[in-house]
């Protein structure tokens, strides 16, 4: 038996001639794209792709599959949705499904306000959630993608690009705090300039991710280097380093609302960052929902002063 879940990695691994790359689109580690595409060949006793030390290329055989496969995982998500049970309204009408890909610190902000909203069921929206970073979500957003809507952030213009047919709006601006441990009892009431900032162990962003391409340029540009202790890309740990005593971090606001006891937001006026939030929609894939979930995104924003409706 072939397992779909192998062609469907198969389609990627071929459109991008990489197991890393299909990896970062699939939300897979690349030895899990490489093991899963060794059992497809097993599978088929086929030779599926021609390995190089750095490089691999589709074999005729896999692109000949790469043509089934379309077909045949095109009847099974048709199989599934045919036999499905439609979710249904208070009414007892189908609700109409809106699939969304957001990032962690939006939905943990979010969704439980739109969801645990008084008239929510009245809005016939059958929610399906996909969290992920903004790469991972906007891949559901391509011409065979599988999302509705994409929430994402971008900092600054750097690592994060999109296709030109979505549609873009833009949410709000999610401010960065310089975020301290507690221990360190520092003056609440004192402004920090940079200088000071640097004399600071840091939890910082891995390199070469945007936000740390980011915050390494804000510091480079007051000639600071700040000393990291830790590289860390999960704010809600960051958080909890910097509350053990670890080091500072920068921290945008959504992701502060459910901070650990034992850290500080100290006033750092010269460290100003940002990330942008935006919605991206296909142009041409109509779902009225959509319309009607952004609608009470942006109000729930506005209430915690995100966004174009701030007063």
């Amino acid at each position: 038996m072939v397992n779909p879940v192998h062609l469907r990695t198969l389609l990627e691994v071929v459109r991008h001639k990489s197991f890393a790359a299909a990896a970062l689109t699939l939300g897979y580690t690349p030895s899990a794209v490489s093991q899963q595409m060794s059992a497809l060949e097993r599978d088929t006793s086929t030779t599926l792709f021609a390995r190089g030390a750095k490089s691999i290329e589709p074999t005729p055989a896999a692109l000949t599959m790469v043509r089934h496969a379309k077909r045949v995982l095109t009847d099974i998500d048709a199989l599934v949705a045919a036999t499905a049970s439609p979710d249904l309204d208070p009414s007892g009408k189908p609700l109409q499904e809106l699939r969304i890909g957001i990032f962690p610190s939006l939905a943990t902000f979010a969704l439980p306000r739109l969801l645990g909203s008084p008239d929510w069921e009245q809005l016939g929206i059958a929610l399906r959630v996909n969290v992920g970073e903004p790469h991972q979500t906007i891949a559901g957003l391509r011409q065979d993608g599988d999302l509705d809507l994409a929430l994402i952030f971008q900092v600054g213009q750097a690592g994060l690009a999109w296709p030109a047919q979505l549609e873009r709006q833009w949410l709000g601006d999610d401010a960065f705090r310089v975020v301290v441990p507690a221990a360190w009892k520092l003056d609440g009431s004192s402004v920090f300039s940079t200088a000071q900032l640097a004399d600071m162990p840091w939890i910082m962003h891995h390199p070469g991710t945007s936000d740390a391409t980011m915050i390494s340029r804000l510091f480079s540009a007051f000639n600071v280097h700040p000393r990291v202790v830790a590289h860390c890309d999960d704010f809600n740990a960051s958080l909890h380093m910097a509350s053990a005593g670890l080091g500072a971090a920068l921290v945008p606001e959504l992701a502060m609302l459910q901070a650990p006891e034992g850290i500080q937001v100290i006033n750092a006026p010269e460290i100003r960052l940002a990330r942008s939030i935006f919605a991206l929609r296909p142009e041409n894939r109509e779902n009225h929902k959509v319309g009607v979930f952004m609608d009470r995104l942006t109000k729930v924003l506005a209430e915690w002063s995100i966004g174009p409706h701030r007063s």
